[in-house]
C-alpha cells in the first residue's frame, strides 16, 4: 500500500505519549496513528467505550462496595 506522509503539530506532551504509547505496542508513531484513526473510522473505538460504559453501569455497585470498604479499613 502506498504511504503519505503527514504533518501535524501537536503539543508535546501529546507527541510524547504518542511514542511512548506507540513503543509499549511495538509500532512506529504512523503505524500507531493509523491503528488510531482506522479504529474511530470503522466504530471500533466507539464500541469499546460504549462496552465500557455498560460494564461500569452494570457492576457499579459492587465497585462502590469496595471503595466503601476500603474507606472503612484506611479509617479503623
Amino acid at each position: 500500500m502506498a504511504k503519505t506522509q503527514l504533518g501535524a503539530r501537536v503539543d508535546e506532551d501529546v507527541a510524547e505519549l504518542a511514542k511512548k504509547r506507540a513503543a509499549d505496542l511495538g509500532l512506529s508513531v504512523g503505524d500507531y496513528l493509523a491503528r488510531l484513526v482506522q479504529d474511530d473510522a470503522s466504530g471500533l473505538r466507539a464500541r469499546a467505550v460504549e462496552a465500557a460504559a455498560r460494564f461500569l453501569a452494570e457492576h457499579q455497585a459492587v465497585f462502590d462496595e469496595a471503595e466503601q470498604a476500603s474507606r472503612e479499613t484506611r479509617a479503623a
